[in-house]
């Protein structure tokens, strides 16, 4: 019994992933005003892609800039979320 228990997680088809480093001390290797923006985010992103879009955004010249491109980013996420869940007749 306890053998079928250590397998059932393994029993998935999707691709395995290891994160690269420590996901908290990529967090706070980040610039103060992306992490400001991420603790009030209302998706769980990941430093890297966050950093991401900072970066092309132009955080570190113009940070209200880079926050206004990652409401509109995480903003299309939603919308994109919600038509999945929608109700369909």
């Amino acid at each position: 019994m306890a053998d079928r228990r250590t397998r059932r997680n393994l029993n998935s088809r999707l691709k395995r992933r290891r994160r690269a480093g420590d996901p908290m001390q990529a967090y706070d290797a980040l610039p103060p005003g992306l992490r400001h923006w991420l603790a009030s985010a209302c998706l769980p992103w990941s430093p890297a892609s966050a950093l991401r879009i900072w970066i092309k955004a132009g955080g570190s010249q113009n940070p209200v800039a880079a926050a206004a491109r990652l409401d509109a980013a995480e903003t299309a996420m939603l919308q994109r979320d919600a038509r999945v869940w929608e109700f369909r007749a």
